[in-house]
């Protein structure tokens, strides 16, 4: 006699699934899509959800002085590109003994979603933060429509 074992399929509720991301699911699911097509992974990057209509993109740029990074955004693409300009330090004889601290350029770039604008973007502690937020306009949302009953 054979041991056979059963295994048994849960039902998904696509509905609770996708409750978290109503409303931006579209570009969540865009950054993540383009994100992970990338051919680098440098510099590394993360990806922030604060609420239903604001994001973070965080990458790490130790190293980028002031003027180095430039951030462009055209029609719905978001293009980061980071090259450092020749410094003194790089004329001169040093050895290094390790070297960890990734020094290339990069470029980089993420797709948004409809009606998300770049708010700002500030470099803290070697990691620049760009803040992102989803503004509808008004004759894009949702609206109540009131239902009149006869008699």
């Amino acid at each position: 006699m054979t041991n056979q074992k059963t295994l048994t399929l849960r039902s998904f509720d696509i509905p609770e699934l996708h409750k978290f991301g109503i409303g931006f699911d579209n570009m969540f699911d865009k950054l993540m899509r383009v994100s992970a097509h990338q051919q680098t992974n440098y510099p590394p990057h993360n990806i922030i959800k604060l609420d239903e209509d604001n994001f973070i993109i965080q990458l790490a740029t130790a190293g980028f002085c002031e003027g180095e990074i430039d951030i462009n955004l055209e029609k719905n693409i978001l293009t980061i590109k980071g090259s450092q300009l020749p410094t003194q330090a790089d004329n001169s004889e040093v050895e290094y003994l390790v070297r960890g601290i990734s020094m290339r350029d990069f470029e980089r770039t993420f797709t948004l979603a409809e009606y998300v604008e770049v708010t700002g973007a500030i470099v803290s502690n070697g990691i620049l933060s760009i803040n992102l937020k989803r503004i509808v306009p008004e004759e894009k949302k949702p609206k109540s429509i009131a239902i009149t009953y006869q008699k």
